[in-house]
């Protein structure tokens, strides 16, 4: 941790970095998967699904940026290598050969539903650490990722 003369407590600040780097990789993890899909659907949905993908991906990359930002501005590192992703993000693989806009569509919006679920724990973690700001900013993020899965599920097939 690098000096900072933010008032928070220095082992507050050192687990909300924590938290931060934790949720930085699944939010480079999850961009790299909104860009498989982005890149990878077919089908007559194509445009749609290909724009969607891509704002979703821009969305992500905003996430990163969000998280690492704030590490940093706590005294902290942001660890945002591809490498520290994929060794502890929390998201599940996406899966590789998907072309069909509704397998995507499905792969998706489960990594986005699981990326707004772990927002949200981090939300309640952040507050009981006493970090309101850390906590505020992973509802920005949660709130956001929401918004994002409902327009995805949108182009599910109706149940």
């Amino acid at each position: 941790m690098h000096q900072t003369r933010n008032t928070l407590s220095a082992n507050i600040r050192a687990e909300s970095v924590d938290l931060l780097n934790k949720h930085l990789a699944s939010a480079i993890d999850l961009h790299g998967q909104l860009k498989q899909a982005h890149w990878n659907v077919r089908g007559p949905n194509f445009i749609a699904l290909h724009g969607l993908f891509d704002k979703c991906a821009a969305e992500a990359e905003t996430y990163s940026d969000l998280l690492a930002e704030r590490a940093r501005g706590l005294g902290g590192e942001a660890e945002g290598t591809v490498q520290r992703a994929a060794q502890f993000s929390g998201l599940l693989a996406y899966p590789l050969g998907v072309a069909d806009g509704q397998e995507h569509v499905f792969a998706v919006s489960g990594a986005l539903a699981a990326f707004g679920e772990s927002a949200r724990e981090a939300i309640d973690r952040a507050a009981r650490l006493g970090d309101a700001d850390t906590a505020d900013l992973f509802t920005e993020i949660s709130r956001n990722v929401d918004q994002q899965l409902w327009l995805v599920e949108s182009h599910g097939a109706p149940q």
